[in-house]
C-alpha cells in the first residue's frame, strides 16, 4: 500500500462538519487518508457538536473526546489536500497550500433539522469520501 494522502478537513467552528469528515475518513478510507481537522473559528465551541456525535456514532465512529482546533496556514501547507466543507467557511491558502470546497448538503434549507439533517450530511460526506478515496487511489 502507499503512503497516505495527508488530508485536512475544514468547516467554520471544527465541530460538526470538518469533525465528520475526519471521523468518517478513518473509517472508509481503507488507509488511503490520513485525516485530521480545524476550523476557520474554532473558538465558537469547546467540544463536537452532540449530533454529530451521535449519527458518527451510529455508523461506528467515536468523535467524543474531539477538541476543536484553529486553522492556521502551517496546517493546509502540512497537508497533501485541505477540504473546505460547506460555503460558510471562508479559507485564503497560503501559497503552496491545495484546497478543495465541497458543497455540503444543507437539509435545513429543505426544512430537515435536528439528528435527521445530521444523518443526511453524514451521508453525504460518506458518499464525497468515496469518491475522494478513489480519485487518490489512482493518482498515486
Amino acid at each position: 500500500m502507499s503512503t497516505p494522502h495527508s488530508v485536512l478537513f475544514v468547516c467554520v467552528s471544527n465541530r460538526g462538519k470538518s469533525v465528520m469528515a475526519q471521523g468518517l475518513a478513518s473509517t472508509l478510507a481503507d488507509g488511503t487518508i490520513n485525516a485530521s481537522s480545524a476550523g476557520t473559528d474554532a473558538a465558537i465551541g469547546k467540544r463536537v457538536n452532540e449530533l454529530s456525535a451521535q449519527v458518527l456514532a451510529e455508523a461506528g465512529v467515536d468523535v467524543s473526546d474531539h477538541t476543536p482546533r484553529q486553522l492556521t496556514d502551517d496546517l493546509m501547507r502540512e497537508a497533501d489536500l485541505t477540504v473546505v466543507l460547506g460555503t460558510s467557511a471562508q479559507v485564503a491558502p497560503p501559497e503552496g497550500a491545495v484546497v478543495e470546497v465541497w458543497e455540503t448538503d444543507e437539509p435545513s434549507l429543505r426544512g430537515i433539522d435536528g439528528v435527521e439533517r445530521m444523518r443526511l450530511i453524514r451521508d453525504d460526506i460518506a458518499a464525497r469520501l468515496t469518491d475522494l478515496t478513489t480519485r487518490l487511489t489512482h493518482t498515486t
